[in-house]
C-alpha cells in the first residue's frame, strides 16, 4: 500500500492555512498604516523644526518652504501619507483672526493644518490625529521673543 495524505488531511490543511491567512492579511496592513503614520508624524516635527530653523537663522519666511526641509512637500506645501494630500504647510505672516493664538497681525508665522479630503484614507487620518497637537495649537509663531534683523534703533546701525 502506497503511502500518502488522504483527500481529508489535505482539505483540514487548507482550511488552518485559510484561516490563519484570513488573521494575518489584516493585521500586516494595519502595521504598514501605522508605520506610515508613525512616519509622518516624525516628518511633521522634522518639517515644523526645519522651517523654524530657518527662519531664525535667515530673519525671514521663506519664499519656498519646499527648499527649506528635507521632507517630501509638493508645490503647495502639502505632504502626502501613502499618496493622499494630508497636511498643509504655510509660512505666512499672521491675520488679526490669529490673536486667539497669542501671536499678533504681522507676525511670522507657521500654519500647520490637516487637509479634509484626506480624511477618508485611514493612514492619513491617523496622521492627522497623530499631529492633532501641532495644528490644534498652529499658527506657531515664528523667531521667538521679538528676533529682528532689520535696522537697530537703539545704536542706528543696520545688521547685515
Amino acid at each position: 500500500m502506497k503511502k500518502g495524505f488522504t483527500m481529508i488531511e489535505l482539505i483540514f490543511v487548507i482550511v488552518i492555512l485559510g484561516i490563519l491567512a484570513a488573521v494575518a492579511i489584516p493585521r500586516l496592513a494595519a502595521t504598514r498604516d501605522d508605520a506610515e503614520i508613525s512616519k509622518a508624524a516624525t516628518n511633521v516635527a522634522t518639517a515644523v523644526a526645519d522651517i523654524t530653523s530657518y527662519y531664525t537663522a535667515q530673519g525671514k519666511l521663506p519664499s519656498d518652504i519646499t527648499k527649506v526641509t528635507n521632507v517630501a512637500l509638493d508645490a503647495q506645501g502639502q505632504m502626502k501619507v501613502k499618496t493622499t494630500a494630508c497636511i498643509k504647510f504655510e509660512a505666512i505672516k499672521a491675520t488679526a483672526d490669529d490673536a486667539d493664538k497669542g501671536v499678533k497681525a504681522g507676525d511670522p508665522v507657521l500654519q500647520v493644518t490637516a487637509i479634509a479630503a484626506g480624511a477618508s484614507d485611514a493612514a492619513c487620518k491617523g496622521a492627522q490625529a497623530a499631529v492633532k497637537k501641532i495644528t490644534d495649537s498652529s499658527p506657531i509663531r515664528l523667531g521667538g521673543s521679538g528676533v529682528n534683523f532689520g535696522d537697530d534703533t537703539t545704536t542706528g546701525t543696520t545688521q547685515p
